[in-house]
């Protein structure tokens, strides 16, 4: 069903026409957000959204097709309704308010929203910078942080076009605009670094994420032909881990993989090469070990992990592979993989080489 106009729609829509941003072109920065949103909180879809008069224009859209739709479709005028919270929908199929929404029974099948409203120097809400997803899922309180972080950051961002457009007509002011724009481009450059290091980390867990893995293995990868030194990776995976899932829990599966991160972020040989791949999965880079270093090592963590105080059973299985000649980072991660199944099929709690 559409949303109910804020009560004071007049004044809203008077301060989202004084910022002058409808209708401007695409800004790379507004599409860093979007990207880092969507990063972040591991969905397709990522949008910021402006609700003008009678439709919802994107300023940015990661993920999404168009520039628009109506009001009346858009999930963000029910989020700038209550604009000092950030409105989350974990099934859209399944709310009264959206069942029946073209966005959800029509391309793109919206299920999971999440939508941090973008709020004016007045509090008036403009819009949001919203996350969406295709299959329903809940948003950890981490990604709302960041979420809610990226939101305030665009709202900054709309601030200065605002600033900027007004200065541009008082240029007998123009040492405090060259101050303000100082100002605005040192915070925004700060909260950008800020961003762009939680996308590159696990946010339950705490390790490196898969992108961030997937950097540093490169570099690792170029550096070692260049020199010649060896090099090693590790994929650990949980034993039985959909048992604990299912006998447990997810809560309980959870806390296993916060307290393995945990371990593993205190462990200084691991730390910075040591990332969640992706559920279970964990990937250990081992730079400057050759593979009989590398299974020695291998063993002290699979130990480590089997003493760790849990309170379940919790073992490890571990594939390692060495770097050949003039291999790439597909082609080792495969067959550390190969390694790994190779332990799995061998009674698992136990750590396998591929030469």
């Amino acid at each position: 069903m559409p949303a109910p106009l804020p009560a004071d729609e007049e004044a809203r829509q008077a301060t989202l026409d004084a910022y002058r941003i409808l209708d401007t072109g695409r800004e790379a920065i507004y599409d860093d957000l979007v990207a880092i949103a969507a990063a972040i909180c591991d969905v397709p879809m990522a949008v910021i959204s402006l609700i003008d008069r009678d439709r919802q224009w994107f300023k940015a859209a990661h993920g999404v097709d168009g520039d628009s739709t109506s009001r009346e479709v858009a999930f963000c005028a029910h989020a700038i309704l209550n604009p000092s919270e950030t409105m989350i929908v974990t099934d859209a199929s399944r709310d009264p308010r959206f069942s029946l929404n073209p966005l959800v029974t029509d391309t793109p099948r919206v299920r999971f929203y999440a939508g941090a409203p973008m709020r004016a120097t007045n509090g008036q809400p403009m819009g949001t910078v919203c996350v969406l997803d295709d299959r329903p899922r809940e948003l950890a309180p981490q990604q709302r942080t960041a979420l809610e972080a990226l939101s305030r950051q665009a709202s900054r961002l709309m601030e200065l076009h605002r600033v900027s457009w007004e200065l541009r007509h008082q240029l007998e002011e123009r040492g405090w605009y060259e101050q303000q724009l100082l100002h605005y481009q040192r915070e925004l450059e700060q909260q950008n670094s800020d961003l762009e290091a939680q996308s590159l980390t696990d946010p339950l867990t705490g390790l490196a994420n898969r992108r961030a893995f997937s950097r540093t293995l490169d570099q690792a990868i170029t550096q070692a032909h260049a020199l010649g030194d060896p090099l090693s990776v590790a994929i650990v995976d949980i034993d039985h881990f959909k048992s604990i899932n299912d006998l447990h829990g997810h809560a309980e599966g959870d806390r296993v993989l916060q307290s393995l991160g945990e371990m593993l972020l205190s462990a200084e040989a691991a730390r910075g090469r040591l990332a969640r791949f992706g559920g279970e999965e964990f990937v250990w880079l081992l730079p400057g070990r050759a593979l009989d270093q590398a299974v020695r090592e291998s063993e002290h963590l699979r130990e480590a992990v089997a003493a760790m105080p849990t309170g379940l059973p919790v073992t490890i299985s571990i594939g390692v592979a060495a770097l050949e000649r003039d291999e790439d980072a597909s082609s080792l991660l495969a067959r550390a993989d190969q390694a790994l199944y190779t332990a799995k099929r061998e009674g698992r709690d136990r750590v396998c080489a591929l030469s």
